[in-house]
């Protein structure tokens, strides 16, 4: 079944927490969910029949890389594995767009993060006007084929767009000229990719038109403050998980020998 085609304002999208939330008692909420997560994901890890894929897609500075140490700490390493999709090599560039990123998805048992994705190539490329609208078109025709085929094969695909609203986003920007902690972060081009933002949002517009099937639909996360979206997320994934149900193996040395 094709995806809905719907209509998404990302200027009419909250970027902040719900007013009254108090973010004490939604922190403490964030590390029972980690807790729960910790046990949820060993199961995963030990039934090793199926996985979770994560995909995070924001604007610049919208936090991806906190995210991800706030969601999975304490979550034991060797089942949560982190890909950070970088401009194509040279190598990349001779085979279809969607060639480096199947070899990237989770084998069973896993829960793969994709920071930044195969959606980059439906977003910075239209930006900055290196694909047509047609060649668009085609591509968001084989990411719903791509997703529904991992699907198929038993991962689940988690889809999150943190949303920054444009001052803040000039605000992070700006805070890498300053924190020498974040000056590693900063890229002479960042100026301009904050003049870009309305383009941006148009773009991803488009991809939440074309790309937001009902088996693995966007998730609109507000990422003004850090507390807040962690929680979002960790609270899907904890929600997706505990319908998976994942189950330890049963034990093969108590089984009755055969006769």
């Amino acid at each position: 079944m094709a995806p809905k085609t719907l209509f998404f304002d990302l200027t009419q999208l909250a970027s902040r927490a719900p007013q009254g939330l108090h973010k004490g008692d939604t922190q403490r909420a964030t590390r029972h969910l980690r807790q729960e997560l910790a046990e949820l994901q060993n199961r995963l890890y030990a039934e090793n029949r199926r996985s979770v894929l994560v995909i995070l897609q924001g604007m610049d500075a919208s936090g991806k890389d906190g995210l991800i140490r706030k969601v999975f700490s304490g979550i034991n390493p060797q089942g949560v594995r982190v890909y950070s999709f970088k401009e194509p090599t040279a190598e990349e560039l001779t085979h279809d767009f969607l060639w480096r990123v199947h070899q990237q998805v989770p084998r069973h048992g896993m829960i793969q993060v994709f920071n930044r994705s195969h959606y980059e190539d439906v977003l910075i490329t239209r930006v900055n006007k290196l694909i047509p609208a047609e060649v668009a078109r085609q591509r968001f025709a084989a990411i719903n084929a791509f997703e529904k085929l991992l699907q198929q094969a038993g991962t689940t695909v988690l889809k999150f767009y943190l949303h920054v609203s444009e001052e803040e986003q000039r605000e992070r920007l700006q805070e890498r000229l300053h924190d020498p902690a974040k000056q590693w972060k900063y890229e002479a081009g960042d100026a301009g990719k904050a003049k870009k933002w309305p383009l941006y949002r148009r773009a991803y517009e488009d991809v939440f038109r074309h790309c937001n099937p009902a088996s693995c639909p966007w998730h609109l996360v507000p990422a003004d403050q850090n507390w807040y979206k962690a929680y979002v997320v960790a609270k899907v994934l904890r929600d997706t998980l505990h319908a998976l149900n994942p189950q330890y193996p049963a034990n093969k040395m108590a089984r009755p020998r055969e006769c």
